[in-house]
């Protein structure tokens, strides 16, 4: 046995081993020390090899799913090693032969089909990377990207730059990503798919052969061309034939019932960087959670793939006007029409997750259950398209997906609900599930398996009456088996038919007989358990193979259920929390009207009640032709400018994804980019400090961002000294200004900044409001138009707590500084220097302090040589006071 171990061992070297024996799955040598740390489980011996103990750990077959998910959330690939014959065939080779075993599976992140290992509302995306070079440099390479979702069959492909190529990742957010082992060595790419946090799986290159692919793709899809399912790019074709070589790798020939390749145009959606997902918090708080993000917030959903769909859509938003009003369009319908939103929502609640049912039993794992979810499904959707069918006209998109309902196998539906009990075992092989009176065969058996005494009983009853012997008895025993006995003085009766009753056994006062008809019976009763279930094996066989050939069909009702959940929740959301349609358009329109942050109105709520303030914004053009502005916000911390600059990022992801808003009025012109710079973080991994990371966030924005992008940045430049802080912090302001032309939120403490709205006609100044009150700071919450002179943080961190003496200490500093500190320097820097777009380019030999300084002005004009002493001395008092005002 350990000779078969080692072998199969050896063809799987980069996976834990699960080894089937009996009840448990074994783990030998070093797979076992690593799995007995990391399961908690406790490590023993069995046997020796080359003179050493064997290390050995086990889990139970029946507990096997939870093990898995562990040993899958830290990381591991466990090959799953199964007996593959009859421990009696195996006895027939000799007394000592082995069962033959072999891999059936291999288990990874991203090829999980298994109810218990996955989270019902979020997809579990296997996705290929590769790249397609067209040049010397990075930027000019093509990238190919391919993901499948295993447990609903979903499959896209989609072409990708440089560039993008990290926020396409972050939005797919794979839980594994497999790519070509060189590529994987590149520090920037290892960098850039390390982001996401997905398993890396580096495979050969060959898996991405671009020549084959097209013909890979076709064989695996049986046709002769792939005209029918589109056009594709190289690189697309290139990720698409590696993902599935993969597939089929890990799966060992099964193939899940995979959609053709969908091609997704990377231009149909909103540019969202990783950093930026991470600061909005979209569907994962900054610690991880999900609680407390926008995706828990807004998610009304009732179904798993309708929680899919609502992350599927927050993940991506659309820039197509016309598709997005299409979604809007749903939502309305069920806004306005109460009595059916909730009838749908309540049959929803009982729809079982039809897709992922489908790809389980595609690939053989399916049990009872599984064909069982397939008819509640499609009863629902029946019943669904019933409950929608009052209105003369529906929205295109309620339409679609009632035409999906309406073309769903119904009268297969009717034939499952027929064939299964209600409350059928987990797995087929305890049997059982077949509802009585489908199979009256399969009846009789389980007669004969459950009830054989009384089916006996009734064969003796039948006998004695026919005869009239009362005396007469039907009994068992381990040679004979199931005879007829009665005294002999009263067996005459029986001896005078013999062709009948067939003579076994005479004893001192009874014989024994047996009759063709009780042979058969005993036969039947022997073998009914057996053949019971394999007549039930039988009839899961042909009901799965009808589920799997009507699969087309049964996954396009399932997507017509997930719409209609999605925009009945996203209506019932609107009705709860006082959502209302936003006007979304190609313009460069950001107008709103009593924006409210969605997560943290609901945390005031929760929290006691208490109201959260809404605030406008608007950042469209002023005039014909002009492009967005730039509202330059000031205000004391913990005021409300952060949460001012997500909600207004959120406006334009919620918009966009097709939900009604939070807000009084919203009317948004298509966000191509968002980028949002807000909060602080380190990265200790990468050897970035705070300061470090801010700039390179601030660096991907400002060389990316266009005129239809919308930023948000807050408190540029505070990770360094004051004087490069503000110079930073300046010049990014100019550049989104003269240069991004974006629509901006940039809040800031640098209320020196605020002067430069007199010469950048589309910066604007806001500030929020604040009252003292007897020496005490009263935070109002509202933007307001203006600038704030200064920010309060002592205030605030007399409200944190800091003791009086440091508070007072504070105060008296700060007194001494504004002293010293009388005039604007800001205020003559406007005047003094150019605008951004009037600067040119740095020469390498200007080197050196500024001619304009005023230090280098006062030093010039001093000829030492022509002082007195007193005018030296009063000379040097004055370049310490100029060099006093600079810190």
């Amino acid at each position: 046995m350990m000779a078969q171990y080692i072998e199969i061992k050896t063809a799987n070297p980069d996976s834990l081993l699960f080894y089937r024996m009996g009840d448990f799955y074994e783990l030998f040598f070093e797979d076992a020390e690593v799995a007995s740390r990391a399961l908690g489980i406790t490590l023993t011996k069995r046997g020796k090899h080359q003179g050493e103990d064997i290390p050995m750990c086990g889990v139970p077959v029946h507990a096997a799913d939870d093990y898995l998910q562990k040993l899958i959330s830290l990381g591991f690939r466990v090959s799953v090693c199964e007996q593959t014959e009859d421990p009696a065939e195996a006895k027939k080779r000799g007394s000592k032969s082995v069962v033959r075993r072999d891999v059936v599976r291999l288990v990874t992140p991203g090829t999980l089909t298994e109810e218990r290992l996955l989270d019902a509302g979020a997809n579990n995306f296997l996705a290929a990377l590769t790249r397609i070079k067209t040049g010397s440099s990075e930027e000019d390479a093509i990238y190919g990207l391919a993901w499948v979702d295993m447990s609903t069959g979903g499959f896209h492909v989609a072409e990708t730059d440089h560039a993008r190529l990290a926020a396409d990742l972050a939005q797919i957010a794979p839980r594994e990503l497999i790519l070509p082992d060189l590529l994987l060595q590149e520090p920037v790419i290892r960098g850039i798919a390390e982001q996401g946090g997905a398993a890396l799986s580096p495979v050969p290159r060959a898996f991405f052969d671009s020549s084959t692919a097209a013909d890979r793709l076709a064989h695996y899809f049986g046709v002769k061309t792939l005209d029918g399912f589109g056009t594709f790019s190289r690189a697309e074709l290139s990720a698409a034939a590696g993902i599935l070589d993969y597939i089929e790798k890990t799966q060992l020939g099964e193939r899940p019932p995979l959609d053709p390749p969908s091609r997704e145009a990377g231009a149909g959606r909103m540019l969202i960087d990783p950093a930026t997902r991470a600061n909005l918090e979209l569907v994962r708080t900054l610690s991880g959670e999900k609680q407390g993000s926008l995706l828990a917030t807004i998610d009304r959903t009732v179904t798993g793939s309708g929680a899919r769909l609502l992350a599927s859509r927050l993940a991506g938003p659309l820039v197509n006007p016309d598709v997005i009003a299409q979604r809007l369009d749903a939502v309305a319908f069920f806004a306005d029409n109460d009595l059916i939103r909730e009838n749908v929502r309540q049959t929803l609640k009982s729809a079982p997750d039809m897709a992922r049912a489908l790809s389980r039993i595609a690939l053989q794992r399916g049990g009872p259950r599984d064909i069982l979810a397939i008819a509640q499904g499609l009863a629902a959707a029946q019943t669904v398209l019933m409950q929608t069918g009052a209105q003369d006209a529906h929205p295109a998109e309620i339409a679609a997906a009632r035409s999906s309902l309406a073309q769903a196998p119904h009268e297969l539906a009717k034939e499952l609900i027929r064939a299964l009990r209600q409350d059928p075992p987990l797995l087929k092989r305890d049997g059982g599930f077949v509802a009585e009176g489908y199979d009256p065969n399969l009846d009789e058996l389980r007669a004969l398996r459950d009830e054989s005494r009384k089916v006996i009983a009734r064969l003796q009853a039948d006998y004695a009456e026919e005869l009239g012997l009362r005396s007469l008895k039907i009994k068992h025993n381990n040679v004979l088996g199931w005879f007829i006995e009665t005294p002999t003085a009263q067996a005459d009766k029986l001896k005078d038919n013999p062709n009948r009753f067939i003579h076994r056994q005479t004893m001192a006062g009874a014989m024994r007989f047996t009759t063709t008809e009780l042979a058969d019976l005993e036969s039947k009763i022997a073998s009914a358990g057996e053949r019971a279930m394999a007549i039930e094996m039988e009839i899961f066989d042909k009901l799965a193979e009808a589920i799997v050939s009507s699969g087309d069909l049964i996954k396009a009702a399932a997507r017509g259920l997930s719409i209609l959940d999605v925009s009945s929740a996203l209506a019932k959301l609107a009705q709860e929390e006082g959502y209302i349609r936003p006007v979304v358009d190609m313009s460069c329109a950001f107008d709103i009207k009593g924006g409210r942050h969605p997560v943290v109105e609901k945390a005031l709520k929760t929290g006691g009640g208490e109201s959260f303030v809404a605030n406008d914004a608007d950042l469209g053009p002023e005039g014909e032709g002009d492009t967005g502005r730039i509202w330059l916000i000031t205000g004391p911390n913990m005021a409300g400018k952060s949460t001012f600059l997500r909600q207004n990022a959120l406006f334009a992801v919620l918009a966009q994804m097709g939900s009604f808003v939070p807000a009084a009025s919203a009317h948004i012109g298509v966000v191509d980019r968002l980028f949002s710079r807000v909060g602080a973080a380190d990265d200790l991994a990468r050897g970035r400090s705070t300061f470090m990371v801010e700039m390179v966030e601030t660096a991907a924005i400002l060389n990316q961002a266009g005129d239809r992008s919308l930023v948000i940045l807050d408190e540029i430049g505070r990770g360094t000294a004051t004087f490069d802080g503000l110079s930073i912090a300046w010049a990014t302001i100019e550049h989104l200004h003269e240069v991004n032309r974006s629509r901006a939120l940039f809040a800031t403490h640098y209320h020196e900044l605020t002067a430069l709205s007199q010469k950048l006609d589309r910066l604007s100044n806001a500030t929020v409001s604040v009252k003292e009150w007897n020496g005490e700071v009263i935070f109002l919450h509202e933007i307001v138009p203006g600038a704030a002179d200064r920010s309060y943080g002592i205030q605030v961190a007399k409200l944190a707590g800091l003791p009086a003496r440091v508070v007072e200490r504070s105060k008296q500093v700060l007194s001494q500084l504004e002293e010293q500190d009388r005039q604007n320097p800001a205020q003559s820097l406007i005047d003094e220097l150019p605008l951004f777009a009037a600067l040119t380019p740095a020469s390498p030999a200007a080197s050196g302090p500024s001619a304009t300084d005023p230090l280098v002005e006062h030093l010039d004009g001093i000829n030492p040589d022509d002082m007195t002493p007193r005018e030296a001395l009063e000379a040097l008092y004055a370049l310490k006071a100029e060099r006093a005002k600079r810190l």
